[in-house]
């Protein structure tokens, strides 16, 4: 008998023996650098169409938030708290505060930690990049098993020097043949066979490093996309916001930001050929991302846990454009004659990429408007979304920190009781799973000197340096109406809430030094 039906036989016995429902797997999916617009189900004209069809029998939230960087994201979803609360307000480094240590403090508990004593198995497939030293690594934080790099991605047929290939807690070699992409979903697929036949509810986090720079992806692939982008960045730009606005992601009357002053103008580039290819490459590794999550679903459905499972897939931040107008080429040791795609190649799509990436918003990756911060969540999990939901289009806002709440209201876990614990700053998203009305929200951002807050409808900004602005969301989303000179006495009231908040979580002045 293949293996999956005796798991499938196990599993059928234990909750016959425990005489309830069982409890639903999570699969929390997260990509890296993805843009708001990067999947067909969100406006793009790349393939998705395992995504899209998680989207198609599931929910699309439109307003979900992450913490606009890499790191900051990944300690709120493990944690449930704001990213400075588990010591993680920038990066991997330590700047010599507790918001900024550089790795999850003793204050908060993970995912896993919280799961795992209700019976889950628990398994990271990816980059952790919340501890960099062995002591911080994923099994010292509740998971039963890891694969991945624990110090962050950056190169997709290799590592980087200073980064590292784990299994568990093990260092391991980069295979000849390794591709980043394919190599953590084999190993995902590796864990969910261990879950399920270990007869318990599996938590999988399956965090790519795809699509973040450096643009690598087998020629194959990139040949599909080849030409798609020879008309330049704005006619893809306005052909995706056309998409998004006909399948009802935005109310009529929104309008597409305008172009970034800085993107060059596509008939005075040098090299035109060269940015179709590196977008195209691009749209090849989240084509790539998309089969592997069709793996995943295709994993379940052979245990029987497709309908079982909350899949959550979304991005950990915008597009990247920390590379100039149209990107870099042969960085950290890449060859700057090696043509993109290839594994001698280390290039980028800079900010003109990420402005067609984020479509239709205004900044990227870093900055907390909406091109930061905001990011395509699907939600699929047909035991516990309701059929007339399904395909659907919420606006419930939401928030990366939801995601441990959530987790633990599904699971029937509890929060640690210990006294020394940050208690959670998110809330359950099950009501919003299930159509239900969840109560008005404020959501706090910082990073890098880049602030915001958004209550109910009302969203106040401000880049590092420049002055608050206050914006709309219901009737502005992409925010172009500045309205804090217009109502100073909201404006006002906003940044004082900020600044609280800021004082409560531990935010620090930017530039911090290291010690």
């Amino acid at each position: 008998m293949p293996r999956h039906l005796l798991a499938l036989l196990h599993l059928a016995l234990c909750h016959l023996s425990l005489g309830a429902a069982p409890r639903p797997n999570i699969v929390v999916i997260m990509v890296d650098d993805m843009g708001y617009s990067d999947l067909g189900c969100f406006g793009a004209e790349i393939e998705t169409p395992h995504l899209d069809s998680l989207a198609g029998s599931g929910l699309r939230f439109t307003h979900f938030y992450n913490a606009g960087r890499c790191c900051p994201t990944r300690a709120s979803l493990l944690t449930g708290l704001y990213q400075h609360q588990a010591g993680i307000g920038m990066m991997s480094q330590d700047l010599g505060h507790p918001a900024y240590q550089g790795f999850l403090n003793d204050h908060c508990v993970t995912l896993a930690e919280a799961l795992r004593p209700a019976g889950y198995f628990t398994a990271i497939s990816g980059k952790w990049h919340v501890g960099s030293a062995p002591e911080h690594w994923p099994l010292q934080r509740g998971f039963h098993r890891f694969y991945g790099t624990p110090q962050g991605g950056g190169h997709h047929y290799r590592n980087l020097p200073g980064r590292e290939l784990v299994m568990n807690d093990e260092v391991i070699p980069v295979p000849d043949d390794w591709y980043s992409t394919t190599a953590f979903t084999d190993h995902a697929l590796q864990f969910l066979d261990e879950g399920f036949e270990a007869g318990k509810p599996v938590l999988l986090y399956l965090a790519y490093t795809a699509p973040h720079w450096a643009l690598h992806a087998p020629d194959e692939e990139i040949a599909k996309f080849r030409g798609r982008y020879r008309q330049g960045w704005q006619p893809v730009r306005e052909a995706r916001f056309a998409r998004q606005m006909k399948m009802g992601l935005f109310p009529a009357g929104t309008k597409l930001s305008p172009p970034d002053p800085r993107m060059p103008d596509w008939e005075k580039v040098k090299d035109p050929e060269e940015m179709d290819l590196r977008m195209a490459t691009h749209a090849a590794m989240v084509h790539l991302i998309d089969r592997g999550v069709g793996r995943v679903v295709e994993k379940l459905r052979q245990y029987d846990q497709l309908d079982n499972t909350l899949i959550l897939f979304f991005s950990d931040n915008g597009a990247s454009a920390e590379s100039g107008p149209t990107g870099f080429t042969g960085s950290r040791g890449g060859d700057p004659k090696a043509r993109t795609g290839t594994s001698d190649s280390y290039n980028s799509f800079g900010i003109a990429g990420a402005n067609l990436c984020d479509t239709p918003f205004r900044r990227y990756k870093m900055e907390m408007h909406e091109g930061g911060i905001a990011t395509p969540l699907i939600a699929h999990w047909p035991k516990g979304i309701p059929e007339e939901l399904e395909g659907s289009i919420t606006t419930t806002p939401g928030h990366i920190i939801d995601l441990m709440p959530t987790c633990l209201d599904l699971a029937e876990a509890s929060y640690p009781s210990r006294q020394d614990l940050t208690p959670l700053e998110g809330l359950s998203l099950k009501p919003a799973l299930q159509g239900k009305a969840m109560p008005r929200r404020e959501f706090y951002f910082e990073h890098m000197g880049n602030a915001a807050v958004r209550i109910g409808p009302w969203k106040l900004v401000r880049a590092k340096g420049k002055p608050w602005e206050l914006y709309t969301l219901t009737t502005d989303r992409t925010e172009l109406k500045d309205l804090a000179k217009t109502d100073p006495e909201m404006a006002n009231a906003m940044a004082t809430k900020w600044k609280i908040w800021a004082a409560r979580v531990g935010v620090q002045p930017y530039p911090l030094r290291d010690k």
